[in-house]
């Protein structure tokens, strides 16, 4: 059982720079949303990543188309 903390870590990891090259690659570069998000994610890591997925990522499709 010493593997699953491990694996939820390293999930977690993953899901973190998943959210990040998603948000350098395809986030509008007009204002400063771009950088704010990066920051945000950056800062708070877990956190800052899954807010980003939930809530700005499908009002970016949205809008841009990917």
């Amino acid at each position: 059982m010493v593997y699953l903390p491990n694996g939820i870590a390293l999930l977690a990891f993953l899901f973190w720079i998943f959210v990040l090259i998603d948000c350098v690659t395809k986030e509008p570069s007009e204002g400063n949303d771009k950088i704010a998000w990066m920051l945000f994610i950056l800062w708070v890591p877990l956190i800052g990543a899954i807010l980003y997925y939930v809530i700005r990522r499908p009002e970016r499709i949205k809008a841009v188309g990917r």
